[in-house]
């Protein structure tokens, strides 16, 4: 398939999956619950954060979430001690490998940067250069001040590592969340101090093997050196909004099975 008709192939796809359709199967069905920035931003982080494995366990567990917060995120976080802290555990919450002790880490942090460094996207447009090409360095820089508070010792293992070679996969996404706009009314925008352009395919065993069938990724291993490899394939077709791509690669993976 030659580059033009790639390009409208591409674009027909991210317009047919990038509809609110592809909320109700998808974990943004969680923060979309929300219309508080710091509520949205704070589930939303959380809930990228397990979404690994099914999908529809990725939203009950979500759900879960949310009514151990009292529909109240940011409330819960700021107000969380002690005593919430044992109440928490008590629900022994699990998601596959993230549990209870790494909840209470996560609430614990998130809670420390809104008092102390002013909020999740300050942290990471802090760690923001203005020769950057992408957020690789926001991402690393906002995962060394996430665990800066006290050792996570094994809750460490779910904060992204783009630095060590990791695809980075669920934070690229909770970006994706925070940071596009488009009035499709599916990613929120909510952080207009973050340029889209630096955003990063939130790249999986689904992404990844369409964008191999198509040509756009020569690389077998899904790494960050497959990302940026991909990134710079997609920012041909649109290098102001390259990550919308995402949504046609992920439908035609998970929906056609492409």
């Amino acid at each position: 398939m030659d580059n033009s008709l790639l390009y409208e192939f591409l674009e027909e796809k991210y317009k047919y999956y990038n509809r609110p359709s592809f909320i109700a199967s998808d974990p943004i069905s969680i923060p979309r619950l929300f219309t508080q920035k710091e509520d949205i931003e704070i589930i939303g982080f959380i809930i990228a954060t397990i979404s690994w494995g099914n999908r529809r366990s990725i939203i009950n567990n979500g759900h879960k979430l949310v009514n151990y917060m009292g529909n109240a995120p940011y409330d819960f976080v700021m107000s969380y001690n002690r005593s919430a802290a044992q109440k928490l555990k008590a629900k022994k919450f699990v998601h596959r490998t993230f549990n209870a002790d790494d909840l209470d880490y996560f609430i614990t942090s998130i809670k420390h940067l809104y008092q102390n460094f002013g909020g999740l996207e300050s942290v990471f447009v802090q760690n923001i250069n203005k020769k950057d090409i992408n957020l690789k360095q926001a991402i690393s820089g906002f995962g060394q001040t996430f665990c800066s508070f006290k050792r996570p010792d094994r809750t460490a293992k779910h904060i992204a590592k783009p630095h060590e070679n990791s695809a980075a996969k669920r934070i690229n996404m909770y970006l994706r969340w925070m940071v596009r706009k488009d009035n499709a009314g599916v990613d929120f925008g909510l952080w207009k101090n973050i340029n889209p352009a630096l955003l990063s395919i939130p790249l999986d065993v689904h992404s990844g093997r369409v964008a191999r069938k198509l040509g756009l990724l020569n690389r077998t291993q899904n790494d960050w050196k497959a990302v940026e490899e991909l990134d710079a394939a997609l920012r041909n077709f649109d290098p102001k909004d390259p990550i919308k791509y995402d949504y046609a690669l992920f439908g035609l993976g998970v929906f056609e099975n492409f």
